[in-house]
């Protein structure tokens, strides 16, 4: 979907030349008429715009009946860090300042509207009242001069083709009926800042379950390398289906460590690369008895040796400096859009995008190796980007699926019967333990077994919340070390294990805030330090459980401070059910493991994002 040019509009003189300018605090100024302000001066400066009122609203002439009026201007620059476009428009109307019709009467005139030359300066502020939120700015200045306006226009475009980082080319994908079915809506929604900013699209709205996947995994990796970013235009699901075909051939990695009596070698096929040192030599590859379980499984492209064809084109590397990931928030929950921007909104995701900003996030990979415990040990890889989890998590997740025609809310209904419920399972777990990032969990906590409140955190002003510009996320990953995980270098791997019945199994790669838990569900989890937070809910009486419950829904709530609550910080874990019914929720798909390892790898992809403001 290419960008068209304006109707109607203006278009600039090409021959006009930019501006040079050196260590000079302003380059170009000149009274131009601000739309909806009055006469302003209007100041080109090195790294923005600002600009004066020529004829203040607050002097003495704006007091009347011992009224004073204040102005109502409320911005005089714009930095061009945060402007995305500049247009010429038509000749037309440039309005007087706000005033209001008390003060009109009062002062005895009416403020007269002009017409002259107008171009248009695009470009975002942060909301007064929500700090991650950024809405649309929109400046129109106006002259009698054509050529005047034609200059500015080109001085600034000048200075915006200087910024870095900023996309010309992306790939988007758009789930038509995610969330609330306004996938389409969405994107028509931040289409024109696209477009007003240049920046081409191509489009691709998704027909079937597994499309963006099928269109991601069989994309040559030429082609791939000509976009500067790929969008998804829905939910957490639909962003985890995108990342899986972009993953499922490009990532070569070792699997995840596992202790030494995690699998039965004896019924394993002796060409499983587990841990194996040369990632080179790992292929990943789906066994065929999966097609119906999964969507997200290779196409009909691959040459029937497991590897696509697009390996023999130019070798994909990760961490890649040139691809970026962005999410357009259109699903149930935006968790990930939530955690890496702070806001739930398109227009501020629109804004990281255009503008070309930047934060590394981490990526688990989890390898299923039974499907059920009858099945034999065949291996299938699939990433998460912000959680794993199993029994009410994945409850939830397979009793919703029967009343997608209620939308998001089918959530909230499901969770309620899975609640009720109040199932446990007999499971196994084992995970890496790294004595450096252990949190003490037993230290600090009350006795549950009456009515006593426990004793809350004394260590929460300790913890370091991810945030803009995060110092832990903003560590550039090595190109090339996508197997240098947190146990890489930490000499012998130690095992820790918790076996039992559990409510709950999470793996949280981020901490997963969304309008239900403000904090998430790890308030201190970071987007790229490497770490997976594995909380372990233990089987309890009901009611401690929804005590537990509220204090995820609490804003500065403590759900781990419970005595059957763990939770650990690891590079890697391993499952395995002693039931016959195990089903995953992977970033809110349904994914049926009975015995699966998982590991993350610190800064795989990049976004489209800061990180929130907050």
């Amino acid at each position: 979907m290419e960008r068209d040019a304006v109707d109607g509009s203006i278009q600039p003189d090409q021959s006009l030349p930019h501006a040079q300018f050196e260590d000079q605090p302003s380059i170009l100024s000149c009274t131009l008429s601000l739309d909806h302000v009055g006469q302003v001066c209007l100041s080109f400066n090195s790294d923005g715009l600002s600009w004066t009122l020529l004829e203040p609203l607050d002097n003495d002439d704006s007091t009347c009946l011992c009224i004073k009026f204040a102005p109502k201007v409320a911005t005089t620059e714009i930095k061009f860090s945060d402007v995305y476009a500049v247009e010429l428009i038509n000749y037309g109307v440039i309005h007087g300042p706000n005033v209001s019709n008390a003060r009109r009467c009062l002062k005895g005139h009416r403020e007269r509207d002009s017409e002259s030359y107008r171009f248009i300066v695009h470009g975002f502020q942060s909301s007064r009242t929500l700090p991650s939120v950024h809405v649309l700015a929109t400046y129109t200045f106006g002259h009698t001069d054509l050529h005047i306006c034609q200059m500015w226009v080109h001085q600034i475009n000048a200075s915006l083709d200087l910024q870095q980082g900023r996309p010309k080319d992306l790939l988007v994908f758009v789930h038509p009926r995610s969330g609330k079915a306004n996938g389409c809506k969405t994107w028509d929604s931040v289409a024109p800042i696209f477009s007003r900013a240049k920046v081409k699209t191509k489009l691709i709205v998704t027909e079937r379950a597994g499309h963006a996947y099928d269109a991601m995994s069989t994309i040559g990796n030429k082609e791939l390398m000509s976009y500067d970013g790929v969008i998804a235009v829905g939910g957490d699901g639909f962003f985890n289906e995108i990342l899986n075909g972009f993953l499922s051939s490009r990532h070569k990695a070792p699997y995840p460590p596992t202790p030494s009596d995690f699998l039965d070698f004896a019924s394993c096929n002796e060409s499983l690369l587990v841990n194996d040192p040369d990632p080179s030599d790992t292929v990943i590859e789906a066994s065929s008895q999966n097609n119906e379980q999964s969507p997200l499984l290779p196409s009909s492209s691959d040459n029937g040796s497991g590897v696509s064809s697009i390996n023999q084109e130019p070798e994909f590397s990760l961490p890649s400096e040139n691809l970026r990931f962005g999410l357009i928030p259109a699903g149930s929950t935006d968790a990930i859009v939530m955690c890496t921007t702070g806001a739930r909104d398109p227009v501020t995701s629109a804004f990281h995008i255009v503008l070309g900003k930047r934060v590394w996030l981490d990526v688990a990979q989890v390898v299923r190796w039974k499907t059920v415990s009858t099945s034999k040990v065949e291996p299938y890889v699939r990433y998460a980007a912000s959680f794993a989890g199993y029994g009410f998590y994945g409850d939830v997740i397979t009793e919703s699926e029967k009343y997608r025609w209620m939308g998001p809310k089918r959530y909230d209904y499901a969770g309620t019967k899975v609640f009720l419920k109040h199932r446990s399972y007999q499971a196994e777990i084992a995970y890496v333990d790294v004595k450096s990032e252990e949190i003490n969990s037993t230290s600090d906590k009350g006795n549950l077994g009456g009515r006593k409140r426990p004793f809350w955190s004394s260590n929460k002003s300790e913890k370091v919340i991810c945030r803009a510009n995060c110092n832990i996320c903003c560590t550039k990953p090595i190109n090339g070390s996508t197997n240098q995980t947190a146990y890489s270098h930490s000499g012998e791997t130690k095992w820790s294990s918790a076996k039992g019945k559990f409510l709950s199994v999470g793996a949280a790669v981020i901490s997963n805030r969304n309008e239900k838990a403000p904090d998430g569900l790890v308030a201190d989890a970071h987007l790229s330090d490497g770490f997976l937070h594995l909380i372990l809910i233990k089987d309890c009486p009901h009611a401690l459980y929804l005590w537990h419950l509220t204090q995820l829904a609490k804003k500065g709530g403590n759900p781990f401070d419970f005595k059957f609550v763990e939770h650990h910080k690891t590079p890697a874990f391993t499952f395995k059910s002693s039931g016959t019914e195990s089903v995953w929720n992977l970033d809110g798909e349904a994914f049926q493991a009975h015995q699966l390892s998982a590991q993350v790898f610190r800064g795989l992809i990049s976004l489209f994002a800061t990180g929130p403001e907050v």
